[in-house]
């Protein structure tokens, strides 16, 4: 099979000393050619057995429609296309783009996989292509892509109109209807404001910014003040038709985990409207490492992130939580705290743990170290890695190789670019198939249980940006040492010029 031919000769120089000099430069282009290979090969399945749906099947190279039958995977891979300078991928997804009728739907509507799949996508790619992309597609082209992202955020922004701002998440764009929710989701509300304002300051549109921003203002003010156990850290849940917290459950776990993450981007987006919100991260960054570091008690030397509620530590974390390490390690390099870096630094090795202890490479969906709660048949693990797995199935997440990524650039130290490497490479031999590259049903079994068929439109904006960007050449969407980033990254990968007044 191919991905033998690719990884195989790459493994076998994949072993490198921890404080090791960067490595030569025709390495890294084998490397590089080896991911913009796997994401050719999981486009052109995608273009011929599901286009223009949102996602392949493929192991049965079928298709499904679970983000609208818009075309998420094509929309998902355009910023990833144009860093890899494919012209016609580019072409291919900007021409599916500029006929979609985003008011048209027969699904209900996530307001935030929307937003960070959909309305991201076309604005990175706007921000790309008039930036260092330039040149790549017909520049007549690409003022389509802020068309309609205004387009699509008017279809959706009646999602906001609640008695509090504070919006409802799954919505209903025909009828303008909704499900009925009394409360949403921390990151849920806290992962729309670096989307919808960047749409503001591209259009002169005060509108989309205003919205986002009402919304999270609750978030950076929480009451009542018990729903907020620790400085910084907040609860999970907000009442939509008060903006009040409605729990002190505290986590950096899926449900919570990009509500953080957005404080320090929203900073680096633009640090003159955006300070309160680098306060509020360094007020949970601190609690976290105050409170919620956690160390089983058979590996002491690592360090994952607890939850906390009503007096109550839980040990649980998930493979999205991962993200955590590469957030401590952007807001501690662009805020020059290096106890953040060290904290980062920690975090990442530990979730390298949940890879490199699986029999596949590859880290399970979400894990445990309460000693109170091992599985007899999981015992042996415990005492080995530190953790036990609660879920062992893998869709295709990014977020361990994201941090790994963060850590390199931040630090320098080719470990993590290694790390990056294996990741991608235990990904390209057992989740790819004939037509792209499926989920596992356990990373802790032989072949990681089989395929769960179904090829998540994130593998193209996330797993695949990530891993090429380790091994692609310097160029100005990098992710920065200290404070001169020039692009910033949604949840989603997707990457925004940072704000420069006219």
């Amino acid at each position: 099979m191919r991905f033998e031919l690719l990884a195989l000769p790459a493994l076998a120089a994949a072993s490198v000393p921890f404080h090791s000099n960067r490595a030569p430069a025709r390495r890294d282009t084998s490397r590089a050619d080896a991911i913009k290979e796997a994401f050719s090969h999981a486009w052109d399945g995608y273009y011929k057995y599901a286009f223009p749906n949102d996602e392949l099947h493929p192991v049965s190279n079928g298709y499904g429609n679970s983000r609208n039958k818009w075309g998420a995977s094509a929309v998902d891979a355009l910023s990833t296309a144009i860093m890899m300078r494919n012209a016609t991928i580019v072409n291919q997804i900007i021409d599916h783009i500029a006929v979609v009728d985003y008011s048209k739907t027969d699904t209900t509507v996530s307001l935030f996989e929307t937003t960070i799949r959909y309305l991201a996508g076309m604005l990175s790619g706007y921000d790309l292509l008039k930036g260092p992309g330039a040149g790549l597609v017909d520049d007549s082209k690409v003022d389509v892509l802020l068309e309609q992202s205004k387009n699509l955020a008017d279809v959706l922004k009646f999602a906001f109109d609640t008695p509090s701002g504070v919006p409802y998440n799954n919505i209903n764009i025909t009828s303008h209807g909704n499900d009925n929710a009394t409360t949403n989701g921390l990151a849920v509300t806290g992962t729309l404001v670096l989307e919808w304002t960047r749409l503001s300051d591209l259009t002169g549109d005060e509108e989309y910014a205003r919205l986002s921003q009402k919304a999270e203002d609750y978030l950076l003010h929480p009451k009542p003040a018990e729903y907020e156990p620790f400085p910084g850290l907040v609860g999970s849940n907000i009442n939509i038709q008060t903006g009040q917290f409605a729990d002190g459950q505290v986590s950096w776990n899926g449900g919570a985990d990009s509500y953080y993450e957005y404080l320090i981007k929203m900073y680096i987006y633009d640090p003159e409207r955006f300070d309160l919100y680098r306060e509020r991260w360094v007020a949970a960054a601190e609690s976290s490492i105050k409170h919620l570091a956690s160390h089983p008690e058979t590996r002491p030397d690592l360090t994952f992130l607890s939850t906390y509620h009503d007096g109550q530590f839980g040990l649980v974390s998930q493979h999205l939580t991962c993200f955590d390490g590469g957030s401590f390690l952007l807001g501690g390099t662009v805020l020059d705290r290096q106890d953040f870096i060290d904290f980062g630094l920690d975090l990442v090795v530990a979730c390298h743990e949940t890879y490199n202890q699986t029999l596949t490479g590859i880290g399970p969906e979400q894990f445990s170290w309460n000693p109170d709660t091992v599985p007899d048949n999981q015992k042996e693990l415990f005492e080995r890695a530190g953790f036990y797995i609660d879920s062992g199935t893998y869709v295709l997440r990014p977020e361990v190789i994201e941090s790994f990524y963060y850590a390199w650039r931040v630090t320098g130290d080719e470990t993590y670019r290694e790390w990056v490497w294996n990741g991608f490479a235990a990904v390209n031999k057992y989740c790819r198939t004939g037509s792209g590259f499926s989920g596992l049903k356990n990373v802790n079994a032989e072949n990681g249980g089989g395929w769960d068929d179904n090829q998540e439109s994130f593998l193209f904006a996330e797993v695949l940006k990530y891993t090429y960007l380790a091994f692609a050449p310097e160029d100005e969407w990098q992710v920065q040492k200290g404070s001169g980033n020039t692009f910033v990254y949604n949840t989603e990968a997707h990457p925004f010029k940072v704000y420069t007044p006219q």
